[in-house]
């Protein structure tokens, strides 16, 4: 979900990278981290990047002002976690404002905490609890991608509903009305993007199995 350019009052364009900066900081020091001692890697997370860049740019029109889209994010959250999540989806959505015209700069904080913070969060949360109880791969895999997805947009719809509330219904009314009209769409995308992850990674452990076994050790 990308806030197009223009759509939030330069105050809350301000809060929004504030909040975002720190996690992409911290993200950007795990990256440097990876390249440094596990320099093997870097093909896996240049692909988890380019996942979130090739999905987030296959955008629906949705509520004015916003798009509806696969994240993309699964991968990476599976692999590196939120944090380096946070940096690929920042550096994905720089280009794609830049030379897509899809989200803006402006609200590049925003989407930055909706699509690359929170998503991957609550993802990554879903992931470690799936393995905790020692859940089907494919099951954590799928779970993980579709939770990370939805809740990039049940954040947009509260980013966008703080920003305008509805006369009768307050932020409450408009955060219903927003997110409402965004599952339409992102339920099944997200279901979708789940099924994608799950093949993907079937690939990835059938192709790369001792890189996968590294990253995730007894995760698998």
């Amino acid at each position: 979900m990308h806030i197009a350019e223009g759509f939030l009052p330069p105050i809350w364009c301000l809060f929004w990278f504030l909040v975002a900066i720190p996690f992409v900081v911290w993200g950007a020091r795990n990256v440097a981290k990876i390249f440094r001692e596990r320099p093997e890697q870097k093909l896996v997370l240049a692909v988890s990047g380019a996942f979130i860049f090739v999905l987030s740019s296959l955008h629906i029109p949705s509520v004015t002002g916003s798009s509806s889209h696969p994240t993309g994010t699964g991968l990476s959250v599976i692999l590196y976690g939120p944090a380096t999540t946070s940096l690929l989806s920042a550096i994905v959505l720089i280009f794609q404002a830049l030379l897509l015209a899809h989200g803006g700069l402006t609200t590049l904080g925003a989407n930055i905490f909706s699509m690359g913070i929170a998503g991957p969060t609550a993802g990554f949360l879903t992931f470690r609890i799936l393995r905790f109880l020692k859940a089907r791969l494919a099951i954590q895999v799928f779970s993980t991608a579709v939770v990370a997805d939805l809740v990039t947009y049940v954040i947009t719809a509260l980013q966008l509903a703080v920003v305008y509330p509805s006369a009768s219904g307050g932020i409450m009314g408009s955060f219903t009305t927003f997110l409402g009209i965004f599952l339409i769409t992102q339920i099944p995308l997200a279901i979708v993007e789940g099924i994608l992850f799950i093949i993907f990674f079937d690939y990835l452990k059938r192709s790369r199995p001792k890189l996968v076994v590294q990253i995730l050790g007894d995760k698998m």
